[in-house]
């Protein structure tokens, strides 16, 4: 790589931060964010009605950030995130039905999974398919609170983009420090208190890129299998968790509700502010934990593994309890 071009590598997410910075400030200037707005209902953590945009910013500057970048993949990270884009934004704009999107998850899935790694077992592609499908919507999930989908997508992406770093792939270590820079862009306007939200645009695109591009680093070697769950774990634990427990006591999965962790914090009396900054201290700890394990020993591994598994039981227990005393009231 020559200077002008690491250079140029270097400047790209700096770029993409200061574009999706401008963007949603101008936006919120001038009015035009107020035109698709979030309306709190009886299930909603915010009490005022607030602009939805914050995705279509950060998926814009992500989209203009991967031009003339030049990894394998690209062609098809970029198509299938445009698609997922537009139709996220079009759901925000107004509700389409479930099967509709999952419809087009599920596609975007299999076209990502089949391009990159058609050469594998069956069950192998099967089970990362509905892994990508499942982390499309977790992230969705997941973006209930000020701070938090903004958060995750920059520790994660961030992680991954020093992972590849360290293992000399530059192109994918650029395409993940871009979705980094929009996340961080975004967050300045969603901190609490919010004066934007990502909406579906941001939210399911984000959540697919984290699952596909996690099956592409393994697949490329860049990570072990384990490396992207556990960098996104903070979200992965949560919703998965609360998924089961939901199926178990036969409640309807789809429907809206308040019983992930990260929203019991919040009734629990912590708040926003301080659950976001909990929640990124936990995202810190898995990303750090992650890069050191990804070059040890597999009993190192293991071992780090259990460790998060003990970690995560622990802390699920506490909110449990803490929930099941005095929480309940707040449900």
């Amino acid at each position: 790589m020559s200077g002008s071009d690491f250079l140029f590598e270097i400047a790209r997410p700096v770029i993409v931060f200061l574009f999706v910075t401008g963007w949603l400030y101008w936006m919120l200037k001038s009015g035009l964010a107020s035109r698709i707005l979030d309306r709190p209902n009886a299930r909603s953590l915010h009490h005022a009605p607030t602009p939805r945009v914050g995705g279509l910013a950060v998926m814009v500057g992500i989209l203009c950030g991967w031009i003339f970048l030049g990894h394998e993949h690209l062609v098809l990270i970029y198509v299938t995130t445009l698609v997922l884009a537009a139709i996220s934004f079009i759901d925000d704009l107004k509700s389409l039905p479930v099967w509709q999107r999952l419809l087009v998850h599920l596609a975007a899935a299999i076209a990502g999974v089949l391009v990159v790694a058609s050469g594998q077992a069956l069950p192998v592609l099967i089970a990362s398919i509905l892994a990508i499908v499942w982390m499309t919507n977790l992230f969705n999930f997941m973006d209930g609170s000020d701070g938090l989908a903004g958060g995750m997508a920059l520790f994660g992406f961030a992680v991954f983009s020093l992972q590849a770093t360290a293992m000399g792939d530059a192109a994918f270590a650029s395409l993940n420090a871009v979705i980094a820079a929009a996340a961080l862009g975004f967050l300045l306007f969603n901190f609490h208190p919010a004066r934007v939200f990502m909406g579906d645009a941001g939210s399911i695109p984000l959540g697919f890129l984290a699952g596909l591009i996690g099956f592409i680093g393994w697949i490329n070697g860049v990570w072990p299998a384990w490396f992207p769950v556990l960098v996104f774990s903070p979200f992965i634990v949560d919703a998965t968790l609360t998924l089961l427990k939901r199926l178990v006591r036969g409640e309807r999965i789809w429907l809206a509700h308040r019983e992930h962790y990260y929203q019991r914090l919040i009734l629990l009396g912590h708040g926003h502010c301080k659950t976001a900054w909990l929640e990124y201290g936990l995202m810190f700890a898995v990303g750090m934990s992650a890069l050191w394990g990804a070059g040890r020993p597999s009993m190192d591994q293991a071992i780090l593994l259990g460790g998060w598994a003990i970690i995560y039981i622990v802390l699920t227990r506490l909110i449990d309890s803490r929930w099941n005393g005095d929480g309940k009231k707040h449900k």
